[in-house]
């Protein structure tokens, strides 16, 4: 099956530990559900690949693995355990939630044919330009509420 992206916003690091404990490790976006939190299912997006692309694009800067940011926050333990197989949550930064949430609409459909483009995502049968815009749009809209209301962007990802 793969690896497992969930991305959401939430207020802080603490807030995300109590809703993993609430939904007993996730997964936050559920077949056939509604999401547990306002979340996008980011299918095979990883987030220092894939989103950190898109992210590159934005800010019209070269790719790099560090781009987004992300940071190990739960569960704290995972960190040094090499054997742990998930889930877990990372937080993204404050510069990769910015770069998405500041993207004009206008440009959003060449962005999501360049992304659509990149070598991460040529073995995906849905990764036109078209889908890929829908999926921009999610991604810049959760990155724009994460925004407004002073949220952080978090990826629930479990193998």
């Amino acid at each position: 099956m793969g690896v497992l992206y969930d991305y959401f916003r939430s207020s802080d690091d603490e807030a995300v530990a109590e809703l993993m404990a609430r939904i007993d490790g996730g997964p936050l976006v559920r077949e056939g559900g509604s999401p547990v939190e306002d979340a996008v299912d980011g299918k095979g997006i990883d987030p220092p690949v894939v989103l950190g692309q898109v992210v590159s694009f934005a800010l019209d800067v070269p790719w790099d693995a560090d781009l987004t940011g992300e940071r190990l926050m739960w569960p704290a333990a995972a960190g040094q355990d090499l054997e742990y197989e998930g889930p877990w949550v990372v937080v993204l930064s404050e510069r990769a939630r910015d770069a998405l949430a500041q993207i004009p609409d206008d440009r959003l459909p060449d962005l999501a044919d360049r992304w659509s483009r990149i070598e991460e995502l040529s073995h995906y049968s849905d990764t036109q330009p078209e889908l890929m815009l829908s999926r921009l749009r999610e991604f810049v809209g959760l990155a724009r509420r994460a925004r407004t209301n002073g949220d952080s962007i978090y990826c629930w990802i479990c193998l």
